[in-house]
């Protein structure tokens, strides 16, 4: 699933894009988790492929996501990024976004659509 599908199917915003060309890659996996130790011990493969879901809205989110190579990551329960945190994820180069559902809708939404568990 294209990244601005997955954007679209979520109805969620942008707190910023800064790299376009990742908003036509496909993605087909999906990670949901606060915990980003489990991020870091249960993504193993196809990280390139692997949006990350979560509420933690700090840099620790930017980090791990960094140390595995994913590149789209996307907020729940409409959660935003203070402006130190958004600038360090427009530094690193991230598509981050918000959306209002919680973990588990995104979640739910984004199986429907046929991404599976990115672990």
């Amino acid at each position: 699933m294209l990244a601005n599908q997955i954007v679209q199917k979520l109805n969620a915003t942008a707190l910023g894009v800064w790299n376009q060309n990742l908003m036509n890659k496909d993605y087909q996996y999906v990670f949901a988790t606060d915990l980003m130790s489990d991020a870091l011990a249960m993504i193993n493969n196809s990280c390139d492929q692997t949006v990350l879901l979560t509420g933690l809205c700090n840099a620790q989110s930017l980090r791990t996501a960094e140390m595995l190579d994913l590149e789209l990551i996307i907020y729940v329960r409409g959660k935003k990024l203070d402006e130190e945190v958004l600038k360090l994820a427009m530094e690193m180069g991230f598509n981050v976004f918000s959306t209002d559902y919680s973990m588990f809708e995104a979640s739910g939404i984004l199986y429907q659509e046929g991404l599976h568990a990115g672990d």
